[in-house]
């Protein structure tokens, strides 16, 4: 969730990860429906909301 609050894409955060855009499509949708959400931005937001002090940006 932390990269899709980012405002990655599905491609960028396959790339990341080492999945397929199609794997992370279908996790993003697993996620959405768990949470009752239908948007992207509906998951950020709730996520934003529920990890208010996880780092957004990556530390090196």
């Amino acid at each position: 969730m932390p990269l899709l609050a980012q405002g990655r894409t599905n491609k960028e955060i396959a790339t990341q990860l080492g999945l397929s855009d199609k794997t992370i499509k279908n996790y993003l949708a697993n996620i959405y429906h768990k949470l009752g959400v239908s948007r992207r931005t509906e998951a950020a937001a709730r996520y934003m909301r529920e990890e208010p002090l996880t780092p957004l940006v990556e530390s090196h």
